[in-house]
């Protein structure tokens, strides 16, 4: 781990540059830059827009931009980019064109992995959640194949995360799986086959508010690992009321931002559960009035959550101690790494200390 406390991983979204669906859906030119752009304050204190510093308004479409990224991770101990994938069956993918590059060109240098976002494309990026754009299917083994080898190629690359010599493969919603123990024999079976000696498969523990897990079959579906994923926010009853009172009112929900140890207390108590991080969370540019926000995010108080992270991993294989980021580059969800109009670069160098401490 190059003396590191722990192997950052940084998820990363695509969807910086435009495609003929989303400019069908939400108009010409259509990428993530457009909510984050346009989005003002809905409540006192409410801090929006979040725009970008160092790296601009970049375009995926550009190797230059992927490639400017690449450095200011490594420079700041990212280990990998996690970039989210989409297959909704028989073939059908959306905004592929980014990584596909990275494994053709062999550029960035900076490792990465892929995240199954195994979920229904919806109306969310413009608040309209109810209206479906493209429906997450799953036909069945046949399928599995060709999901599977349409992506060994990126298994094979020299650059691809491992953990013990096995290519890492991370599920963002296990729980929605028809037979998530049949996906795991059927995908670490194609893995033996293909001569990787299996997968590092990682299932999604979502837990956004401490209300309980969605998923809880890490175990008994064979998944390698589960994230623990829950937002650092301040929930108790009287946050909650406060909660209901401002969505009867038409605004977003808001809590806290939250340093409480007690956010970790799931993952010390499960050795097979890894932590994942939030600099913040802002998805009021997506979702308006209908999104959630933690006030009173800054580098400092993320520096307290690194450090509590980091100490769940203790006494872990070097291998293992894997520390997931939300995320790179979600700017329109608010909870990003690369440098900002407010705070420079200090997100990543916040992170960057806790990881050489």
């Amino acid at each position: 781990m190059s003396g590191l406390a722990a192997r950052a991983i940084a998820f990363y979204l695509p969807q910086y540059h435009p495609i003929p669906e989303n400019n069908s859906w939400w108009g010409p030119g259509f990428t993530e830059w457009t909510n984050a752009a346009k989005a003002r304050p809905l409540f006192r204190g409410h801090e929006q827009p979040h725009l970008p510093a160092d790296l601009g308004f970049y375009d995926l479409r550009l190797p230059e931009a992927r490639e400017a990224q690449s450095a200011l991770a490594l420079e700041h101990g990212v280990e990998a980019f996690c970039y989210w994938h989409y297959w909704f069956g028989q073939g059908s993918r959306i905004l592929e064109r980014p990584f596909t590059e990275v494994v053709a060109t062999g550029e960035p240098s900076i490792k990465f992995c892929l995240g199954w976002a195994n979920q229904s494309w919806t109306g969310i990026w413009h608040d309209a959640a109810n209206r479906v754009l493209r429906e997450q299917t799953y036909p069945g083994p046949e399928d599995d194949r060709a999901h599977f080898d349409a992506i060994l190629p990126a298994f094979r690359d020299e650059r691809y995360l491992r953990v013990d010599g096995k290519p890492v493969f991370y599920v963002f919603r296990p729980e929605e799986l028809p037979d998530a123990r049949a996906f795991v024999d059927r995908w670490q079976a194609m893995a033996v086959e293909a001569g990787l000696g299996g997968l590092y498969l990682v299932a999604e523990v979502s837990d956004l508010l401490g209300r309980g897990p969605k998923y809880v079959g890490v175990d008994d579906d064979g998944f390698d690992s589960g994230v623990y994923v829950r937002l650092p926010a301040t929930v108790t009853p009287a946050t909650t009321l406060r909660m209901r009172v401002r969505r009867k009112l038409g605004g977003p929900e808001a809590y806290p931002y939250s340093t409480d140890p007690a956010l970790w207390d799931a993952v010390r108590a499960d050795p097979k559960l890894q932590p994942s991080l939030y600099p913040n969370w802002d998805n009021t540019p997506r979702s308006g009035a209908r999104g959630l926000v933690l006030t009173g995010s800054e580098p400092t108080r993320f520096a307290e959550n690194v450090e509590h992270a980091i100490g769940t991993l203790e006494g872990r294989p070097d291998e293992e101690r894997l520390l997931w980021i939300k995320s790179w580059n979600e700017w329109a969800e608010g909870n990003y790494l690369e440098p900002d109009l407010a705070y420079g670069r200090e997100w990543l160098e916040t992170l960057a200390d806790g990881l050489r401490s």
